[in-house]
């Protein structure tokens, strides 16, 4: 007697799909490079500070900024979101210190800027270290 399972219709199995270009991880930073931006013997093109902003004023103006050096030939700037401020006894809001600074990352390696954002790094101590980022730009839009 066949068994069960030989019976029954096989599901048509489909191969993985590849991931779009532009989904895949982004590039690092080159280890050089951050040595000379450490050292200041390279500077970044552009700075965005966005302390004080709301997640959504901190987002348009993030898309604005990066957007706006791309077209103006930037290679690399500088992304300030802070370190989120100190604890607070309110404990309803102490879940949201570093909003800006947990959301940022996720924000740069977005669909929407994955067409001119090439990599996205902790800066360095000498920028601001784990309240800055370092984001290099696409030469080309």
């Amino acid at each position: 007697m066949p068994s069960l399972a030989r019976l029954a219709p096989q599901p048509e199995i489909e191969p993985p799909k590849p991931k779009p270009a532009s989904l895949a991880p982004l590039a690092p930073i080159e280890r050089r490079l951050k040595r000379r931006l450490s050292s200041g013997k390279a500077q970044v093109d552009d700075v965005l500070d966005l302390h004080g902003l709301t997640q959504a004023q901190a987002h348009r103006a993030l898309n604005g900024f990066l957007w706006r050096s791309a077209e103006n030939g930037a290679k690399l700037v500088l992304v300030i979101t802070g370190k989120g401020g100190p604890p607070s006894d309110d404990h309803v809001h102490a879940a949201e210190r570093g909003v800006l600074r947990r959301n940022a990352p996720h924000w740069l390696r977005a669909p929407e800027l994955r067409a001119i954002v090439l990599s996205v790094e902790e800066a360095t101590r000498t920028h601001g270290g784990a309240g800055a980022l370092y984001v290099r730009l696409r030469r080309r839009i």
